[in-house]
């Protein structure tokens, strides 16, 4: 079954672009494209990922992350934009996106994230994923940090750091799919997360790995 795929990109341009690249695959579909998040609201319809730019007219992108989980609570979400600071890269993560990719990324990149995304990784482009292990480095654990986590929890939670799916995770551990998710919302659970972004910046900032 072919992803299908939601954008939000105020950018004619490079709108019409991602719908090109979207529709340019058979793996994937466009469910719909719109230049605001207002738009994209109001004609929502589900579908398996959201590419959202930050910086639109009206709401913001990051304004706007809580909004689509709340039209779904699984809707997966990566932000597409030209923004490579600390702030936007984290409160975006934050807020519950699934993947922060970098609009200047080769094309190829932005369709990888979107599978890893679908499959319930977490995409992360190099610089962006530096750029979060620069932003943590300086911190100290964190008194009171989790620490009810069980052993085969803090041995999902040490793979899914290292970017792999839950399909990978099964395997590697010889545990089903369906068993690795509920170990996943264990985990999400005792550590008070949304996204496995969050939890991925969750356990490096807090040393859980």
């Amino acid at each position: 079954m072919a992803v299908s795929i939601g954008i939000v990109e105020d950018h004619s341009e490079f709108r019409q672009s991602l719908v090109y690249l979207i529709s340019s695959f058979s793996d994937y579909t466009l469910a719909w494209a719109y230049p605001s998040v207002e738009d994209a609201l109001e004609n929502y319809v589900e579908c398996d990922v959201i590419l959202l730019d930050i910086n639109l007219p009206g709401l913001s992108g990051l304004e706007a992350i809580p909004l689509f989980k709340k039209k779904c609570t699984e809707q997966k979400i990566i932000m597409l934009t030209i923004l490579e600071d600390d702030y936007h890269i984290l409160e975006a993560i934050k807020s519950g996106a699934d993947g922060y990719i970098l609009k200047k990324s080769n094309p190829n990149k932005i369709l990888d994230g979107i599978q890893q995304v679908y499959e319930g990784g977490a995409a992360l482009t190099p610089m962006v994923a530096k750029q979060i292990m620069a932003f943590l480095k300086p911190e100290t654990a964190i008194p009171g940090s989790p620490s009810n986590l069980t052993h085969r929890e803090k041995e999902l939670l040490l793979l899914i750091t290292q970017g792999m799916t839950n399909e990978l995770i099964a395997d590697k551990l010889f545990i089903s799919v369906q068993t690795v998710r509920n170990h996943l919302k264990s985990i999400y659970d005792k550590l008070q997360v949304h996204s496995r972004a969050q939890v991925v910046v969750k356990a490096l900032k807090e040393k859980l790995v």
